[in-house]
């Protein structure tokens, strides 16, 4: 299994590391998986669980280090999820 690309999205905040995350889901197939950088705070919640809601599967939420202050999510994109690209 190849490693899944990073999306290091820690300089952004809510909404927009969700608005990115959802265009990094549209540019895979169903089945893949992605890896989202996000920096401590409301975007560790809402992108696993904005992910989840459309379907997708969220397959870990991990510190990225003890005192990183940052986290990496790991997301595999469902066939049923909704507004995939042609």
């Amino acid at each position: 299994m190849t490693a899944a690309p990073v999306v290091d999205l820690r300089p952004f905040a809510c909404p927009l590391t969700w608005v990115k995350t959802r265009i990094a889901l549209e540019r895979i197939a169903a089945g893949e998986r992605i890896e989202i950088w996000l920096t401590e705070g409301e975007a560790v919640d809402s992108v696993p669980r904005s992910a989840a809601e459309e379907g997708h599967r969220v397959v870990s939420v991990e510190r990225m280090a003890p005192d990183a202050g940052a986290f990496r999510v790991l997301l595999e994109k469902s066939a049923a999820a909704p507004g995939g690209l042609p």
